[in-house]
């Protein structure tokens, strides 16, 4: 009885001295904090190493502009072995890439799970858009056409957004996968999302460069960003809250280092850059946690969240995975 009483009385003088002890009610104090965060664009450009970026003449706005107010990470990679485009797009939206390791369509890969990001976000009704470059609208893009690639767009490939079979007339796939033309309007009158895709064409993505603006990808892709980039920091959706997120898919000749950029009037901002190892289940964890939507989907439950890039409260996460909230 004693020593029970004893044992008791030290915990009771560690609990008034030091406080609770941290566990996953911490964690989710940290989760929340991204939740200030109202608005949410990304970006994602094409098959390059952040070497090839970082003080690259051909990418001045970049360099010179992005990073200096921007915040970064030096150590993003694409999930390990992961390649061609389709698996990385995939594990954005997924966390996974259902051992997929080629490009081929929806009609050939068609998942049926609703243990996706934007199932996640309906359910929680939370609106999402994709804006996706060169394709027309009125239908659902399950196709290659011009220098739209199907695979750059990771939505379409499941069929509670594009139908079972997938079909060009998926009403909700419609609904959602919209021209990149409609952006413009949608930052001028405030229409935007609160989950915000957007995928440049084949030249503008710095993927190509045959056919394109000039034969240099790199300066090609900067070049769509320095003009596209600016009407999503003038608009009122960025402005109260938001955050630009632009990454890569993949790096070429391994998994990278490729390029992680943050520009958010919540972000650190003024070029802070770190050396966390992050990958695409970093962003999508992040993404989930700003949203508060859960399961965590595939790696995002293994990975860091993005929140050391940003000004968050003094309770903000540290990116410790919460395995109780882990998900398939």
């Amino acid at each position: 009885m004693r020593r029970m009483q004893l044992v008791c009385a030290l915990v009771l003088v560690g609990f008034l001295a030091f406080g609770p002890l941290p566990g996953p009610a911490a964690q989710a104090d940290g989760a929340s904090s991204l939740g200030a965060i109202k608005t949410v664009f990304v970006i994602v450009m094409e098959n390059m190493n952040w070497s090839s970026i970082v003080d690259s003449r051909s990418a001045p706005y970049i360099n010179k502009t992005l990073l200096p107010m921007s915040a970064y990470a030096t150590q993003y990679y694409n999930p390990p072995h992961i390649h061609p485009s389709l698996p990385n797009y995939l594990w954005l939206e997924a966390g996974t890439n259902f051992g997929i390791l080629d490009d081929a369509g929806p009609r050939n890969h068609r998942q049926s799970t609703p243990q996706h990001l934007v199932t996640l976000l309906d359910n929680a009704a939370v609106s999402w858009r994709t804006y996706q470059e060169d394709i027309k609208g009125g239908s659902c893009p399950l196709n290659n056409a011009g220098q739209y690639a199907v695979k750059h767009n990771p939505f379409v490939y499941f069929t509670d957004v594009s139908g079972d079979p997938p079909g060009a007339d998926s009403t909700n796939c419609i609904q959602h996968v919209v021209p990149f033309t409609q952006l413009a309007d949608d930052l001028t009158s405030n229409g935007v999302a609160r989950y915000n895709f957007i995928t440049p064409n084949l030249c503008d993505d710095m993927h190509d460069s045959s056919g394109c603006t000039t034969p240099d990808s790199i300066a090609n892709g900067d070049e769509w960003l320095s003009k596209q980039v600016p009407p999503i920091l003038a608009s009122k959706a960025y402005q109260d809250s938001g955050a630009l997120f632009i990454t890569w898919d993949e790096g070429i000749g391994g998994d990278g280092p490729i390029g992680m950029i943050v520009v958010s009037p919540l972000g650190k901002g003024g070029g802070y850059s770190n050396t966390i190892h992050y990958t695409h289940g970093s962003t999508l964890r992040t993404i989930e946690e700003i949203f508060g939507v859960s399961p965590f989907l595939g790696d995002a439950a293994n990975q860091d969240d993005l929140s050391d890039l940003f000004n968050l409260p003094a309770a903000a996460g540290t990116g410790t995975p919460a395995p109780t909230q882990a998900g398939s």
